[in-house]
């Protein structure tokens, strides 16, 4: 009697988390050069699909599955989300960039780039804290108190993770073009502290190219490799 299993393809980003999202970065890091590693990581960790059953799955569903990631991975440029809800806890992103207090400016610094890494969900956490007041789409959210605690946002979906860091990706175009806006739509004139970070980053319209590739492309090659 053949045992069934329950494949889960995520449709979109909302369905993978950002330890998800990590844990596949890293694997597919350490088997770079392995095609049918690099396709057992995918399964794994996006479909939660057994890796030792892989090779049992009909030639068709094979290729199903990996036409709807292919799909999945090209579609990482999302919007900012302004609230997200952690445990039961509304947060906000911090609503005005150019009057972000200087101790959370000073620990966004300590981080070389703005990239999805496994040090991401510490900079959410400073950019990201719990809605204290809020009037529609004016709101206010709790006091920085240098408390940089990741491990919730680990738990956060990636749309919101690609959501933020595009964000940055936008302000860095803008940046270049002299073009700056705050949240509000309002112009401003975004902090040093906030164009050193982006500056530290590097060209971040080449990172987008890169991060809409990173996984993707190793994914790719390996579907050819087969």
């Amino acid at each position: 009697m053949k045992q069934q299993i329950q494949i889960e393809v995520p449709k979109d980003w909302s369905a993978v988390t950002l330890k998800q999202y990590l844990n596949l970065k890293n694997d597919m890091e350490a088997y770079k050069d392995e095609p049918d590693a690099i396709t057992a990581c995918m399964f794994q960790h996006l479909c939660n699909f057994p890796i030792e059953h892989i090779d049992s799955l009909d030639v068709d569903i094979h290729n199903k599955i990996s036409n709807d990631l292919s799909k999945l991975l090209d579609n990482v440029q999302l919007p900012l989300q302004r609230f997200i809800t952690i445990d039961g806890v509304e947060y906000g992103f911090e609503p005005n960039l150019s009057k972000m207090s200087y101790g959370a400016y000073v620990d966004i610094a300590k981080y070389e780039e703005l990239t999805i890494d496994n040090k991401w969900a510490e900079i959410m956490s400073i950019l990201y804290r719990p809605v204290t007041k809020r009037f529609g789409n004016t709101y206010d959210i709790k006091k920085y108190e240098a408390v940089i605690n990741g491990t919730p946002f680990l738990n956060v979906t990636m749309d919101i993770h690609f959501g933020t860091l595009f964000f940055f990706i936008s302000l860095s175009k803008d940046l270049q073009t002299s073009i700056l806006k705050s949240l509000t739509q309002t112009s401003t004139e975004i902090s040093p502290s906030i164009k050193s970070i982006l500056e530290k980053s590097g060209n971040l319209t080449h990172h987008l190219s890169n991060l809409q590739t990173e996984i993707s492309s190793k994914w790719k090659k390996s579907q050819t490799n087969h």
